[in-house]
């Protein structure tokens, strides 16, 4: 599991002829040990909302609503990065505090961990080549066709459900679910909208595909938009990050961080 902390407290002690010589502790470290320390969980591979960048760096959207909240709320945050599959289990499994890594609201996750209030709202679509003969999405109509979805999402869940006679390829991360519909692997895809927006808009490879179909807003699958994921019994911080949500809302900060990945509002 990789781990990247985003402050680091310095203590330093200096020996001199068998004496220590303590450092004054800087107005970082002071203003660390002001902070509540918070392990929060990311995919690291969800572009353009938690990404890790050429220089191995997180990235993306929820990385920087993250420090946002870290920074109103007085938290001491580190990221860890983890499998999407393992995510919830590990939360209960006080592996971490928090995920803050898009995940859907779903009446299923609510029965496993607390959410904050929403802080963004998306729905999901099929994707298709811009080649493909598919117009309709109905399951009759993609009968016979090879779908694509990524393990353990809101949307793998719903095709099993809705289209449970369709042949389907489970992809580990958007990035392959992306790449298998690009070379052909998959005839179509379901996906988060706003999750897949960048790679079609601004990727030469994403170039080859478009939205099939409406928009896909089931509450059932894909919940009331995505939250901050807690363990069921960490009412203060769930109480606290709400706090700072609302309170980057209204600082304008949200809007700041909004425009600098969407050209539209997804509050």
């Amino acid at each position: 599991m990789l781990r990247i902390s985003i402050q680091t407290i310095v203590r330093g002690a200096l020996m001199a002829g068998g004496v220590g010589i303590f450092l004054a502790a800087s107005p970082l470290e002071v203003a660390a040990q002001d902070r509540t320390p918070m392990r929060i969980a990311v995919e690291g591979a969800f572009p353009p909302f938690n990404y890790l960048d050429a220089n191995n760096k997180l990235q993306g959207f929820d990385i920087d609503i993250a420090n946002a909240l870290c920074e109103v709320g007085k938290f001491e945050c580190q990221f860890i990065i983890e499998k999407w599959d393992d995510i919830i289990p590990d939360l209960i499994a006080d592996k971490y505090d928090a995920i803050i890594s898009s995940m859907s609201m779903s009446l299923e996750r609510r029965q496993k961990v607390a959410f904050t209030e929403k802080y963004y709202n998306s729905p999901s679509v099929f994707i298709a080549r811009k080649d493909s003969s598919i117009s309709d999405v109905s399951p009759a109509a993609l009968s016979g066709k090879v779908l694509g979805v990524t393990s353990s999402t809101a949307q793998e869940s719903y095709a099993n459900h809705l289209y449970p006679e369709m042949k389907k390829t489970v992809f580990r991360s958007s990035p392959e679910l992306y790449k298998g519909l690009a070379d052909g692997s998959v005839d179509i895809i379901l996906e988060d909208k706003l999750a897949i927006y960048d790679w079609i808009a601004n990727t030469k490879a994403g170039s080859c595909c478009e939205f099939k179909g409406p928009d896909l807003v089931d509450i059932t699958y894909f919940g009331e938009g995505a939250g901050i994921a807690l363990r069921l019994d960490d009412k203060e911080r769930l109480t606290r990050l709400n706090e700072a949500l609302k309170s980057i809302k209204a600082d304008g900060t949200y809007d700041m961080i909004n425009a600098k990945y969407f050209p539209f509002s997804i509050q």
